[in-house]
């Protein structure tokens, strides 16, 4: 049976399937999951990870809800996303140049080529260090060993790839493939929380208290960390202060990463290329709902889990009893607590230059009390390989690391895949050329070949030339790519009867408009003090954000008007 005939039959089955039983639908609908599963392969990355490591290390159990309810308000804007694009079968960028603005469509396709390439970099250096740190250490020490492990990276991503662009069967082979790799990620993660609970080393009465929402633990330090805090006595206020600042930035990357800019171009692309049409917006809601909301929430939930039962208000992996500190953690240790020094004594160090302002600054820090030792080392950044090394002692002699390096290593490779994926799919519209499978496949490439130069492109220098532009662009269009499709649900003559009415379209309205206007909330949260040496970048990209919103709507209502005119 050809393509078209499946997918005929395909519709055929789910007309007739919308009056059976829910347990009917629901059994049909898991034989026929994948979009979904694509979308938990490119939001289970480096983000994800490092947000939830640090919810884990500073709040501890206490924002267990704040991931979760980020993932649930992307998926309110994916599945419109969904409804617009499976009821019309357009081309989300078409439809957007035609239905809202070419200036609007042009930027969210730039914008999501632009996260495609700079974030597979760090992916590659994710997946690398999971396999020198984790599954093999014999080859952290060999100079090559990155470009080796790179390679393998890139090869197996454009394997997997070229099958999805060989034909329907290729695309099932790929879905396959990924739901196993965010099988593997969940599975790892899950296991190692297991292995934390029959330990004795988990409180579940206050994880469960975790996920109740409670908006005061974004702004203030979590209780245990208070009590750290309240010990330093005169250094109180300035320890609470930098306490705030840090989680503030930290909050919102862990908020924005369940989202990204790109994942609202994958979607409509990867639905379209599976032949879905009107009749299967049921089965991508549900789709949406199993295969990224749960690996989801399970992955990032369990590595909040593990964080903090190894870090939160723990100070024994960075400084001794006495307070001195670990070897290895002195440079960690220094970034915290010479940022506490230059505030508390401001005033010594007020004058000073060079190397009699890094002497002093040495003697401030070695003669630290106690308890800003405490405090500093709480606050110092673990890694992905910290907790590693820790689970290890819990698992036996290194089960536990090898177990976490498998998470990671399917986190990072999945991630390359579907940022390579989608880099096809933007060149392709951007040619004007869709559906080109050549074309596809060689935009596909562009990030995986400059991903596998992260040795040296991804360096300490370079990652804020690269990654703050990116994040700003990133978070100023995502709210517009929301809005976008907030406008869209509501155009008569682009959706015609399929527009929601009534009810529907009410409740549509309020839950889009929460998760855009949420959405715009952080994205000026988190810009308005990103800056890019002395240029203010973050304002820019504010007034970015601005400008596009004038311009979605005018265009918007200007292209309604002439068609009811």
């Amino acid at each position: 049976m050809s393509e078209p005939e499946l997918n005929q039959q395909e519709a055929a089955e789910l007309e007739a399937l919308s009056t059976q039983p829910l347990g009917a639908r629901l059994k049909y609908f898991t034989k026929k999951t994948g979009p979904g599963w694509l979308q938990a392969a490119i939001t289970l990355g480096g983000g994800s990870l490092a947000g939830a490591l640090f919810l884990g290390v500073m709040m501890g159990y206490n924002l267990m809800w704040l991931q979760p309810l980020a993932m649930i308000l992307g998926v309110v804007m994916l599945s419109a996303i969904a409804y617009v694009t499976l009821t019309t079968g357009k081309r989300p960028f078409a439809a957007i140049n035609e239905h809202v603005s070419p200036v609007l469509g042009w930027a969210w396709l730039i914008a999501a080529m632009m996260a495609n390439i700079v974030w597979c970099l760090p992916q590659f250096a994710l997946g690398t260090g999971a396999v020198q740190q984790n599954l093999i250490p014999s080859l952290e020490s060999v100079s090559a060993a990155p470009w080796l492990i790179g390679a393998v990276l890139l090869v197996a991503a454009a394997l997997v790839v070229r099958a999805y662009d060989s034909d329907s069967k290729g695309v099932k082979v790929f879905e396959g493939i990924l739901k196993t790799m965010v099988g593997i990620v969940v599975v790892s993660f899950f296991l190692v929380v297991i292995r934390l609970t029959t330990t004795g080393g988990l409180n579940w009465g206050e994880i469960l208290t975790g996920f109740i929402p409670n908006l005061s633990d974004i702004r203030e330090p979590a209780p245990a960390i208070e009590t750290a805090i309240a010990a330093t006595g005169e250094s109180a206020e300035i320890w609470r202060n930098s306490v705030s600042s840090v989680q503030k930035d930290k909050v919102i990357a862990a908020f924005g990463t369940a989202v990204g800019i790109n994942m609202t171009f994958l979607l409509p692309y990867s639905m379209l290329r599976k032949g879905w049409g009107k009749h299967h917006r049921g089965l991508a809601i549900f789709d949406l709902g199993t295969g990224l909301v749960i690996p989801f929430v399970i992955a990032t939930a369990c590595i909040v889990i593990a964080a903090a039962s190894q870090f939160h208000a723990k100070t024994n992996d960075v400084i001794n009893a006495d307070g001195s500190v670990i070897v290895g953690k002195e440079a960690s240790f220094a970034s915290v607590a010479d940022k506490f020094i230059s505030t508390r004594y401001a005033t010594e160090l007020d004058g000073l230059e060079g190397d009699a302002l890094s002497a002093k600054v040495t003697e401030l820090r070695d003669a630290l009390p106690l308890a800003d030792r405490k405090i500093a080392a709480m606050l110092v950044d673990r890694k992905d390989s910290d907790l590693a090394k820790s689970l290890s002692s819990l698992a036996g002699p290194g089960v536990g690391k090898v177990i976490f390096g498998i998470g990671v290593l399917g986190m990072a490779l999945s991630t390359i895949i579907i940022l390579m994926l989608i880099n096809g799919f933007c060149l392709c519209e951007a040619m004007g050329r869709p559906g080109d499978k050549k074309l596809h496949f060689l935009g596909s490439l562009i990030p995986g070949f400059l991903g596998l130069c992260f040795p040296l492109i991804w360096t300490a220098e370079s990652k804020a030339a690269l990654a703050v532009p990116t994040s700003v662009i990133g978070s100023s269009l995502l709210p517009i790519a929301y809005f976008i499709f907030l406008l869209m649900m509501n155009s008569k003559k682009l959706l015609g009867n399929a527009m929601p009415r009534g009810g529907k379209r009410v409740l549509w309205n309020v839950l889009m408009c929460i998760a855009t206007g949420l959405a715009t909330f952080g994205s000026i949260w988190a810009l308005k003090d990103k800056n890019l040496g002395s240029f203010p970048m973050g304002k820019v990209g504010i007034a970015v954000l601005v400008i596009l919103f004038i311009i979605g709507l005018v265009g918007f209502i200007s292209k309604n008007k002439k068609d009811s005119a």
